[in-house]
């Protein structure tokens, strides 16, 4: 009798050990998960995804059902349609998935006339064998298969945005060593000097790049960046948004779109979610270096800390946050240039939290 008693005592153990049960098709189900994580405190948007994900949806839907809620809202005015005009008053939309169980991506980038980025990001993962559709000929995929469009993406608020803009000589904006032929061009480039007394400027002897103007910030240049670990322990990642407000027209990408740079997950490691001056960002892959580096056994917390230093180092006055996550679902945010705040749903909480991340 004993020796049936103690494999039973042993298998109970472990089990308690380490949080797991079997569910009805018998898969093991750890119960730390599942678990919701998105950049700043877009809580409507983690509710959504929480409800799928708790609804026993996988990773993958939960992700776009989250990332499709803040479109909806228009979070913050910088994701869905109505923000972030460009120099031509237009607003579109970037958006990514990414499998951390397959690797497959999907995504879509300076998409005009939809406004379900995530939806088309997916079908792009679903039913091509490509991994970045861009400009029209996305829309036109997007709607022919079945999204709703072709819709006007600007709203009166944009457009007032805009006007207001052009108003002021369409200050600030993204171009560098240009002269206009009017306050808001067209431009054409210039002679660029780098030599100050026969040398070589300081800023170039020392490796780092030359300020940016502040055209980065919470409400005018930000995304929606989330990941989910299911019931399963499968991981996914997602991202919306509208871009850069006054981005230079002619199909400008941020991060957003891009695998590693803005959102990356790897089942076995973890993932990793940013926001931020995507035009610096994506120079880095953060979000690859942080699932890498978690990888390797660094803790959630070191490893973003040590992405985010690599971008500080030779762009220090950039904006920009990441947060990491094991496979465990533990989590940790690092940024720099402003205080972020990134949301969290867990089985432990009975609402969404909100953790603020100082630079």
């Amino acid at each position: 009798m004993t020796n049936r008693i103690l494999p039973f005592i042993t298998l109970v153990f472990l089990s308690t050990l380490f949080s797991i049960v079997i569910g009805d098709d018998g898969v093991a189900i750890s119960e730390q998960y599942p678990l919701v994580v998105s950049t700043w405190p877009f809580k409507e948007a983690v509710r959504a995804a929480w409800r799928a994900v708790d609804g026993n949806h996988s990773a993958v839907d939960a992700v776009v059902e989250g990332c499709s809620a803040c479109e909806e809202l228009r979070c913050d005015g910088t994701v869905g349609p109505g923000g972030s005009p460009d120099e031509n008053g237009e607003t579109t939309i970037d958006a990514l998935i990414m499998n951390g169980v397959t690797m497959e991506v999907g995504a879509v980038a300076a998409m005009r006339f939809v406004k379900d980025g995530i939806r088309a990001a997916k079908l792009v993962m679903q039913h091509t064998k490509h991994t970045l559709l861009v400009g029209e000929k996305a829309s036109a995929f997007a709607i022919a298969m079945g999204l709703p469009g072709p819709d006007n993406l600007s709203s009166a608020d944009s457009i007032r945005k805009w006007s207001k803009w052009k108003e002021n000589h369409c200050q600030p904006n993204f171009w560098k060593d240009v002269v206009p032929l009017d306050s808001c061009g067209p431009y054409h480039a210039k002679a660029r000097i780098d030599v100050k007394e026969g040398g070589c400027s300081t800023r170039y002897l020392m490796g780092v790049a030359e300020p940016r103007s502040s055209l980065v910030g919470p409400h005018n240049h930000d995304t929606i960046s989330m990941a989910v670990i299911d019931k399963r322990g499968h991981v996914a990642v997602g991202t919306s948004t509208n871009g850069a407000t006054y981005k230079i027209p002619g199909s400008r990408v941020g991060d957003g779109p891009i695998a590693g740079s803005s959102a990356y997950a790897v089942t076995d490691s973890g993932a990793c979610v940013a926001t931020g001056d995507g035009d610096i960002m994506m120079r880095f892959l953060p979000c690859y270096q942080v699932v890498e580096s978690m990888r390797l056994g660094m803790e959630p917390r070191l490893a973003a800390k040590d992405a985010i230093s690599r971008i500080a180092r030779k762009f220090p006055d950039f904006l920009g946050a990441v947060v990491a996550v094991n496979k465990n679902g533990v989590h940790a945010g690092a940024c720099h240039g402003w205080t972020f705040e990134y949301s969290v749903r867990s089985p432990a909480t009975d609402d969404v939290e909100v953790f603020t991340v100082l630079p």
